[in-house]
């Protein structure tokens, strides 16, 4: 009997070899897994290999474990939790009758809306929408803009149990994944939008690394900007009327560089050098051939190397000090390709001269090089206190100042 057992063990060996054996050639034969637009580029080395975007958390930091007490600000400043729970709070904008809207993006997939006063416990009001990220409000209606249109949500305030459905402005915009949220912002009676490109470094179409504006209508579409590679943040100058944008470098050039880049569009259809140079002093290594930084718009300011720089919004308020009003808040949301995290929001003043200077504001978003939370954009409120979005830790921070 034991050589027929072994005969059948032996069998048994054999044909789970020629099982995984054919397995392994299926596989072999399959084309290999398209790599992800944000690992394109990547160095061919262990600590490289390791690195990967901040994955969003599912659920929000709860209540009591935020980071709140841990933020340093100038003597005078307080920052406290002005809401909380509200998951992947990205964009903020106020309603004319005080409802702040917040967009979302990777994991919300929606819009909240917070009243002012009261509980501020969020309430969705659009909800499994892809990309819900870029919001602005304007005439009491509220402009979304996804990876592929621009709607307008008329008499919001008034609708927020059922918006109903919104009047489409533009159902051209390209989608996609790499660099397709959205930001906004109105200005003189038009709408302002970007198009980043869609990929980490690629020689973009005309439909992509732009600013564009439009009517209020949708229509009228003209390009402001160009060779801009990711902005998701831009405001206007109330002394000047310019338009002041962050703009996110290209990843996979080295742990330090480039730096992020602040700008200032000046006149109509700059260009400020995406693909071709970087941090207005770097000729890029494949695109840069031919090619000289002097052609291109630079930057105002350095933002630092792959520092995620987001929310951009001038101070209006008359709450803080008078050296910050008119000054530029930059929510930096740190990298994710550095081995060094760092995280804040800056204050820049602009020089008259189209310069800039940058210095920290709030620190305390890094502990033991973890992110305890990532500020994403600013919000002023009619008392001049500034609310700060948090869309790692789900939650939104609001920044006053009490004097010494």
């Amino acid at each position: 009997m034991a050589p027929i057992r072994a005969f059948g063990a032996f069998r048994a060996h054999a044909a789970l070899a020629a099982l995984l054996c054919a397995a392994v050639t299926a596989w072999a034969q399959q084309p290999p897994t398209e790599e992800p637009g944000w690992a394109k580029g990547r160095p061919k080395n262990e600590a490289a290999t390791r690195m990967a975007p901040v994955p969003s958390f599912p659920i929000p930091t709860a209540a009591d474990q935020l980071p709140t007490a841990k933020f340093k600000l100038p003597p005078g400043f307080k920052v406290e939790t002005w809401a909380s729970g509200v998951l992947d709070a990205r964009e903020l904008r106020q309603g004319a009758k005080g409802t702040v809207f917040v967009s979302t993006l990777f994991v919300g997939n929606k819009v909240y809306a917070i009243p002012e006063k009261g509980d501020r416990k969020p309430r969705t009001i659009i909800d499994k929408t892809e990309f819900a990220t870029g919001i602005e409000f304007y005439k009491g209606a509220l402009y979304l803009a996804t990876h592929k249109q621009i709607v307008r949500y008329d008499g919001i305030e008034d609708k927020l149990d059922n918006p109903g459905t919104p009047v489409v402005l533009n159902d051209k915009l390209p989608g996609g994944q790499d660099h397709s949220w959205r930001y906004l912002r109105m200005h003189d009676d038009k709408l302002y939008y970007a198009v980043g490109a869609p990929c980490n470094l690629c020689e973009p179409d005309d439909a992509h690394a732009r600013i564009f504006r439009m009517n209020p209508d949708g229509s009228g579409i003209e390009t402001v900007a160009r060779g801009v590679r990711n902005t998701v943040g831009f405001d206007f100058d109330p002394k000047t009327g310019n338009l002041w944008f962050t703009d996110n470098g290209r990843d996979w050039l080295s742990e330090d560089l480039p730096n992020d880049e602040l700008n200032v569009v000046t006149r109509p259809d700059q260009h400020f050098g995406y693909p071709y140079c970087h941090q207005g002093n770097i000729a890029d290594s494949e695109f840069g051939w031919g090619k000289s930084c002097n052609d291109y718009v630079k930057p105002a300011a350095l933002l630092g190397p792959h520092a995620a720089a987001l929310g951009l919004t001038f101070y209006k308020g008359k709450m803080f000090p008078a050296k910050y009003r008119g000054a530029m808040f930059i929510a930096r949301h740190g990298p994710w390709n550095r081995t060094a995290k760092y995280a804040d929001i800056a204050v820049a003043w602009p020089d008259g001269k189209g310069g800039a200077k940058v210095e920290p504001f709030m620190t305390g978003f890094v502990e033991n090089n973890t992110y305890l939370g990532r500020p994403v954009d600013f919000l002023v409120l009619k008392d001049g206190s500034m609310l700060v979005s948090d869309d790692h830790a789900g939650a939104i921070y609001r920044i006053s100042y009490g004097g010494r």
